[in-house]
Order: structure tokens, then C-alpha cells, then sequence
């Protein structure tokens, strides 16, 4: 069992979820340490040479009736240039919330994010979105050195800076993945861990896993680890082959 690293963001509000999904799932809420996360689901092994999935069992996530979308965004990149939702039609990828100078989860989340890079390198039909919640002091140039950093080299990965209001309501309203300014908290802010994944059209997608939605990824703990300290197992594997049958879709 690896050693649980020291995580600072304390989640203080949990975000009461409504999805009519198919089944009408319980979705479990859980605080682990210092970061909002969900109750997730046994790893499985994924292989990105598998083609033979054309449509995948991953469920779409519904409000009143209707499956939820991307809202819409648009946000300069490490580039400078201007991003939106629109750009990321007929591509899967992931959505996360960070910020560069994050002392704790940032770090783990990156490394873990190139890791999922690296399992597609050839397939330009997948993307990250990495929101930055620190716009501020994040600016393009800082996001590009960031990247090459990590060395982030998906064309698909877009950092992405701008107005700090609308970082926040999209992070909190439209994924409902807490973000929150907060002083006493290590690097002033406290986010969630976790991954959204939205395939081609644009939709949230999920897998069921006993009936229950696995709505979001931790993705805080790393395959090589394993497990943390608590019992919670990655789910860095199980996010790669649901990546990968919504490329197959």
C-alpha cells in the first residue's frame, strides 16, 4: 500500500446532485482527507489497442430529462489563444480544475493527467481541458511554462485562463466540481481532485457500476500506487478504458 500524500484542500461544501440517469442512482458523496470525491469502482485493465468496441455502455447523465452538456466556455489558452467548447467537438477528453502554484493535489493530478496522454499519443480525437482557478496569476505565459513543464504535448490540451467568476460558475454550477478562494488553505484555494469525462457531442458520460453512477475520476492517486491509505483505489485505469470506448463510439 503506498504512502497517502498530504493533501490540503479540505472540502467544506458538498454539491447535492440531481441526475436522473437511466436507473435513479444514489449517487454516494464522500469527503476523503482534505478533497471533495466520489465513491467509486473497482479498477479494470484497459488496452488502447482494443478496437472491437463500437458502442459503449457508458450512460449519459440526465436533468429533467434531458442529458447534460458542456456549458458553454471560452477561454484563452497557453498560447494565447481564444478556446471554447466548440473546439473540443468530435474529440473525448477530460475536464479538470487546478492551479499552477498548488503546493498539494495539482502536481499528482497533472503527472496523472500525462500519464492518460501518453496512453493516446497518436489519437487526435482526444483532448484535456485544465481550467486554471488562479487566473489571476496564471496567465497564457505561465500556463505554457506549466506545460512544458509536465510536458503537456497533446495539441488537444488546452490550459485555459480568463475571467475568474466564470471559471468558478462553470467548475461549480456546470460540473458541480467544488472551487473555492479560500485564505486558510494551502495556496489560498480548494478544489476537487476529480475528472469529468465528456465524449464527442459534447455530453458527460458515465460509467453504472451496480447500479450506480461513477459520475467523476479521483484523480488524485496514481496506478502506481494503487490504493491510498484509506482504501480507495485509482481510478486512473478505469477513466483510460471509458476514454477509450468513447473513442470507439
Amino acid at each position: 500500500m503506498s504512502k497517502k500524500p498530504n493533501y490540503s484542500y479540505i472540502g467544506i461544501a458538498l454539491t447535492v446532485l440531481v441526475f436522473g440517469i437511466i436507473f435513479v442512482p444514489k449517487i454516494v458523496d464522500r469527503i476523503t482527507s482534505d478533497d471533495i470525491t466520489r465513491e467509486e469502482s473497482r479498477s479494470v485493465s484497459v488496452s488502447n489497442e482494443d478496437r472491437t468496441i463500437r458502442t459503449s455502455d457508458l450512460a449519459f447523465l440526465e436533468i429533467n430529462g434531458e442529458a447534460k452538456k458542456v456549458p458553454s466556455f471560452s477561454f484563452a489558452n497557453q498560447d494565447g489563444r481564444i478556446i471554447t467548447n466548440e473546439d473540443y467537438l468530435g474529440k473525448v477528453y477530460v475536464i479538470e480544475f487546478f492551479f499552477t502554484t498548488c503546493p498539494t493535489i495539482c502536481p499528482r493530478m497533472s503527472s496523472n493527467l500525462v500519464e492518460i496522454q501518453n496512453t493516446f499519443p497518436d489519437n487526435r480525437n482526444f483532448g484535456v481541458a485544465s481550467f486554471t482557478i488562479n487566473p489571476e496569476h496564471d496567465t497564457s505565459e505561465v500556463l505554457k511554462a506549466y506545460a512544458e513543464k509536465y510536458k503537456m504535448t497533446n495539441p488537444n490540451w488546452h490550459l485555459m485562463t480568463g475571467d475568474q467568476e466564470a471559471i468558478y460558475k462553470l467548475a461549480n454550477q456546470g460540473f458541480n466540481l467544488y472551487t473555492a478562494e479560500e485564505e486558510t488553505a494551502e495556496g489560498g484555494f480548494e478544489h476537487s481532485g476529480n475528472f469529468a469525462l465528456v465524449d464527442k457531442n459534447g455530453f458527460i458520460r458515465s460509467r453504472i457500476v451496480n447500479g450506480n453512477p461513477v459520475i467523476y475520476y479521483n484523480g488524485m492517486i496514481s496506478e502506481e500506487e494503487g490504493v491510498d491509505d484509506d482504501g480507495q483505489e485509482q481510478q486512473i485505469t478505469i477513466l483510460k478504458q471509458d476514454i477509450n470506448k468513447l473513442l470507439n463510439e
